[in-house]
């Protein structure tokens, strides 16, 4: 019988809230060697993710989008909306200001296969997983798969 999420997936996981300040999660991820946090409200509901990548754009900046002039009016060559979101995370002070919303999840009961080919899909690294009324009951990284891959030699 094939491994289900719930089977490999990490039970004992540390979340944040949205006013969790960056420098805090930032501790957390380094002192626990993780590379990501789901961020969740009051009740434990999912709201997104903090993850490595978010917290990057505090150390390199953002670079304003190429526009050209023309009869006196300017024109994006890159979407404005994106660098406003990107300038956002980079002077962000809280979790919610700079996690990545509506991060892709998964369900306790899907194979580990699926999750496998999700991820993979999607080029994520770690996939919240959530119960069926949207609670994060565990995570679900791409090191857990490996481990359950291992444990099967």
């Amino acid at each position: 019988m094939p491994k289900t999420v719930a089977d490999v997936m990490t039970r004992d996981l540390v979340v944040v809230q949205p006013e969790t300040l960056l420098n805090e999660a930032i501790q957390i991820l380094a002192e626990r060697r993780i590379s990501g946090l789901p961020v969740v409200d009051d009740t434990g509901k999912l709201l997104g993710i903090v993850s490595e990548t978010d917290l990057m754009w505090q150390e390199t900046g953002v670079t304003p989008p190429a526009y050209i002039m023309f009869l006196d009016s300017v024109i994006y060559l890159q979407n404005p909306a994106k660098y406003e979101r990107d300038l956002h995370k980079a002077l962000g002070q809280t979790v919610g200001e700079v996690m990545s919303r509506d991060p892709i999840t998964i369900s306790p009961d899907k194979t580990v296969r699926e999750a496998a080919q999700l991820m993979h899909e999607r080029g994520v690294h770690r996939l919240p997983v959530l119960d069926t009324a949207g609670y994060v009951i565990g995570i679900l990284t791409r090191g857990d798969i490996v481990r359950a891959m291992a444990a099967n030699e």
